[in-house]
């Protein structure tokens, strides 16, 4: 009987941290009861009753054209006919996915749980209380005076904002270990009405989640797979489209709650990434690269505004990227935009064939793809964007200090062989 892997995310280094290792995690339920394909998933939504059939063929269409594969999961609880969404299933979808991933963190690096110092939790949608991050800290026990934070309603991108929080909590409280979970939950934020643009989110989003493990001991630089470079966060909260391009609200039919995704979104989102590498451009690039872009944009802005502004070759910067994988859209826009090749994008692809958008985790699912597949060594830079709700763009860079392999128990390692899958 096989086992659902969860990913366990990577370690970081600010100017003090240092990152401890990328772990991963395993599904405590086997994988035939919570896997969907695309027929089950249609089957099931004709089932519930809750969508007339054009939002059901919507649902069909879209799905064809996710980039989802056959083998995504859901939470046991919406596997059911009626589903049974309530608090206590969702919380049995959190513990199964923070659980797992720790067990397997803790056990791959033999860090014991009262050695962790700040515990950062991310989970756009579901906030009970007690918090996320209390329901770890009472499962493992961790001490009195830990630094615990909870993040919510932060979307996709929140994982590098919860890895920037760590930092700066390694950079003063010195010698300790910070543990950053990301993770997404489903069970009571599945939309069960027939606005288009709600029923989006249903067929793109899947269970998943990470755990990472950061330090700023010097011990721990020699076993670190990477450490932390750069982070640079962009905001687009201030303009109202933007805002509202990811919002949550009730339907106008029935009242039922779900995320709307606006059809300005994809446009949003390029404008975000835009304003994000203006930024991270000079702190990445070669000097060559900077000067040409910074030719095009003082022509633009004082000479002629029809001037297409230069769009850096960012793959002179980096080695490997790792894309949110927030559907092949979301994908296929930055392939265009960056000017990237196939290659550069295929952690994402097969990330999304594989397990779907697992919201903030996506992006360690990536990285782990690219060290199973054996293609990380030591000094290369690992760029990871991620977009999320508000409107946010963030990225984050690091550098494997060694020639890095696979955490134990990677997500990847029983089907790796057949990626890339086209």
């Amino acid at each position: 009987m096989s086992n659902r892997e969860f990913l366990s995310p990577p370690p970081s280094r600010g100017n003090i941290p240092v990152v401890a290792q990328i772990k991963q995690t395993s599904n405590v339920l086997p994988e035939f009861l919570q896997s969907v394909s695309l027929n089950k998933f249609m089957r099931h939504s004709r089932l519930t009753s809750d969508f007339d059939e054009s939002s059901l063929e919507f649902q069909r269409k879209i799905l064809e054209r996710s980039g989802l594969g056959e083998e995504t999961y859901l939470p046991e609880a919406l596997h059911d006919v009626p589903p049974r969404p309530s608090m206590a299933t969702a919380r049995e979808e959190a513990e199964q996915v923070m659980f797992g991933a720790l067990d397997n963190l803790f056990n791959n690096t033999n860090i014991k749980p009262k050695d962790i110092g700040i515990l950062v939790v991310n989970c756009s949608l579901f906030n009970p209380s007690p918090s996320l991050s209390a329901m770890i800290v009472n499962k493992y026990k961790l001490r009195g005076s830990i630094k615990s934070f909870n993040l919510g309603g932060m979307g996709c991108s929140a994982g590098i904002i919860a890895i920037d929080l760590a930092k700066d909590m390694l950079q003063v409280h010195r010698n300790t270990y910070a543990v950053v979970v990301s993770m997404e939950n489903i069970t009571q934020n599945w939309y069960f009405g027939n606005n288009k643009s709600m029923l989006i989110p249903n067929c793109l989003f899947r269970m998943g989640g990470a755990a990472v493990l950061l330090s700023n001991k010097a011990v721990d630089k020699k076993r670190a797979k990477y450490k932390f470079v750069h982070v640079v966060r962009t905001h687009k909260g201030a303009d109202d489209t933007a805002f509202r391009c990811v919002y949550q609200e009730q339907d106008d039919d029935k009242g039922k709650t779900g995320v709307s995704l606006s059809k300005d979104l994809m446009a949003i989102a390029s404008n975000a990434l835009k304003t994000n590498i203006t930024t991270l451009g000079p702190l990445v690039l070669p000097v060559s690269e900077q000067l040409l872009f910074f030719m095009t944009f003082v022509a633009r802005k004082f000479f002629h505004a029809k001037i297409k502004l230069y769009i850096p070759d960012f793959k002179l910067a980096f080695d490997h990227f790792c894309i949110h994988a927030g559907g092949r859209s979301v994908i296929d826009e930055l392939e265009k935009n960056l000017q990237f090749f196939p290659i550069h994008v295929e952690a994402s692809r097969m990330t999304l064939h594989r397990f779907g958008n697992t919201s903030s985790s996506t992006i360690w699912y990536e990285l782990a793809y690219i060290e199973t597949k054996g293609r990380i060594k030591r000094g290369h830079r690992i760029w990871q964007i991620a977009f999320g709700s508000g409107f946010k763009c963030n990225s984050a860079v690091w550098q494997a200090l060694h020639n890095v392999k696979p955490s134990p128990n990677s997500p990847w390692e029983d089907c790796i062989d057949r990626y890339p899958w086209n």
